[in-house]
């Protein structure tokens, strides 16, 4: 066949013609998604509007999620930019506490991605949001764990996760203050994410670990609220750029202008997901860049 019967016949069967683009198009999304992976470690901070939800993939393409942002399906939007439409699947999702702005999204994702683990802060909840999800991860026999001091997460390709508070039982503890500080880890580098963690446990957090929280990337906490983010805290973990999770014009005020001044005076950088959108960095394992 010439390449004009070729055309007349791909005329004819448009359908099949279609499909065949796309076969060759995700062939090469997935050639060069999988060659990205076996080099960094990838970090996203979602925009998912007033909440949390932060995407973690290792270089052997393992995932975790840090949060689930509120019940608005923003979550899942969210998650179609950074994970491929084949991709169905989270090995680990952490919920740093439940309260709706971060654990609301984790209802949507069911039906749609399966987990291996989740791990969360052993906060109790009366918002019928937590319950709900409780009982799917309970029908759905999904691994589930507690999270406690030194506790680490293993994704593989290099990195860890590790758990820095609770380091008590906080079942009737105010959930804020029950929020999973976890530090990620990657050769020479590493990512801090502490929920809506208040001040007095961040220096709490300071007298117990020091400069363990070292880290080159900061997600702040509660949003950027000033009942996070205290000064002792910043001058510990001595970001070189912090990240602020909050929705445009929302009805907190978040991020605090006594937040954004200290930054300022501390010399920290920082983004904001409702001016940024999505926010992504990789690591190398030597250094941390922006994409």
């Amino acid at each position: 066949m010439d390449h004009r019967g070729l055309f007349q016949w791909a005329k004819r069967h448009p359908l099949f013609l279609s499909l065949l683009l796309l076969f060759v198009v995700d062939f090469f999304i997935l050639t060069a998604y999988l060659e990205r992976k076996h080099s960094v470690l990838t970090v996203v901070f979602l925009d998912v509007g007033q909440g949390d939800a932060v995407f973690v993939e290792a270089p052997n393409g393992n995932q975790l999620l840090y949060d689930a942002g509120p019940p608005t399906g923003a979550v899942l939007r969210a998650l179609s930019e950074v994970m491929p439409r084949w991709d169905r699947s989270i090995d680990v999702v952490v919920l740093s506490h439940p309260d709706q702005d971060h654990i609301g999204g984790l209802l949507d994702m069911f039906d749609r991605y399966a987990f291996d683990v989740v791990v969360e802060s052993g906060a109790s909840s009366t918002n019928g949001v937590w319950a709900e999800a409780e009982n799917e991860i309970v029908k759905r026999n999904i691994a589930h764990f507690v999270a406690q001091k030194g506790m680490m997460i293993d994704l593989g390709g290099g990195v860890q996760a590790d758990i820095l508070y609770p380091d008590h039982d906080t079942t009737n503890i105010e959930t804020n203050s029950a929020s999973i500080i976890m530090r990620i880890r990657y050769g020479e580098t590493s990512f801090l994410l502490s929920g809506d963690l208040p001040k007095n446990i961040e220096d709490y957090a300071v007298t117990v670990h020091g400069d363990q929280l070292e880290a080159q990337v900061l997600k702040l906490g509660h949003h950027g609220s000033r009942t996070s983010s205290s000064e002792t805290w910043l001058r510990t973990v001595k970001p070189g750029v912090a990240i602020i999770s909050a929705g445009a014009d929302n009805r907190y005020g978040h991020p605090h202008v006594e937040v954004l001044e200290m930054l300022d005076r501390l010399r920290i950088p920082y983004f904001i997901t409702f001016n940024e959108g999505l926010i992504r960095f990789e690591s190398n394992g030597k250094m941390v860049k922006r994409e």
